[in-house]
């Protein structure tokens, strides 16, 4: 049996696509989340980061790996479905958390989040993978757009700095370049969405965002996820996050003590 939220096509499509719309994912913890992200915002990480030069309107900010002191996060991650429908999705029995991920976009900021996948700043790999990514105000202009079927592609998009534009690591040569969609022609998922939808994507899955050039607000709460098949695996510099001092080797599975298992059919 599958979560109600999520249909036998909501699965195919996941499997063929690398993204599928979830409606009312987080809808009854969507003031839960915007305490959270007030917290989180008063209160930054470490990982906290600005994501504007000088001289560009308004503000794009980013934080993630909080789940642990802002409680929130944790409420929703533990009483939310999500874990129960990425465990659909992924077609896994289990479902660890990998890591939660704030982004706020304020009135005026015309600067778009790049293409880009996660799975090459990450330092984990596998079939079974997901992001929930979910708006806290309704979007009309301002969404996630993700290219169907990117996630199958055999070689992985070079990864960059978003604010200086620089290579992620060292050797480029491993990677594909970073494509242009739009110019290309390529296959954009887009949605109109209401607080609380979720976009699901793989961690593979070439995805960017529209500025936001509204008068309101584009809190967004996403949430990795990863399933059965994933594996810790080296990567050629520090990854995004780090999580210094894991310890772990490559081809194993994440630790369970550092990313709790969620959800096991």
């Amino acid at each position: 049996m599958t979560h109600p939220l999520v249909t036998q096509q909501d699965i195919d499509d996941y499997q063929r696509d690398g993204v599928v719309i979830i409606r009312g994912l987080f809808k009854d913890h969507v003031a839960t989340l915007a305490a959270g992200i007030e917290r989180n915002m008063a209160a930054p990480g470490p990982y906290a980061a600005e994501n504007l030069k000088a001289g560009e309107g308004g503000r794009f900010f980013d934080d993630y790996c909080n789940w642990q002191r802002i409680p929130e996060f944790q409420e929703v991650i533990r009483t939310s479905p999500a874990a129960e429908v990425a465990a659909d999705l992924m077609q896994s029995r289990s479902v660890q958390l990998f890591h939660d991920h704030i982004l706020v976009k304020e009135p005026g900021t015309s600067k778009p989040t790049p293409w880009h996948q996660d799975g090459p700043y990450y330092f984990v790999e596998g079939r079974q993978t997901v992001s929930f990514w979910s708006p806290l105000d309704p979007v009309q202009s301002a969404s996630l757009r993700c290219v169907a079927g990117s996630h199958l592609w055999p070689r992985p998009v070079l990864p960059t700095r978003w604010l200086s534009e620089e290579n992620f690591y060292p050797d480029a040569d491993a990677y594909m370049p970073v494509p242009d969609p739009d110019a290309e022609g390529m296959d954009i998922r887009e949605w109109h969405m209401e607080p609380g939808d979720a976009v699901a994507f793989h961690y593979s899955t070439l995805h960017g965002a529209r500025g936001n050039d509204t008068a309101q607000r584009r809190r967004a709460f996403s949430l990795r996820l990863v399933g059965d098949d994933a594996r810790y695996v080296e990567r050629p510099g520090r990854t995004s996050p780090p999580f210094p001092g894991h310890d772990m080797r490559a081809g194993q599975k994440l630790r369970e003590d550092w990313f709790p298992v969620l959800y096991t059919r």
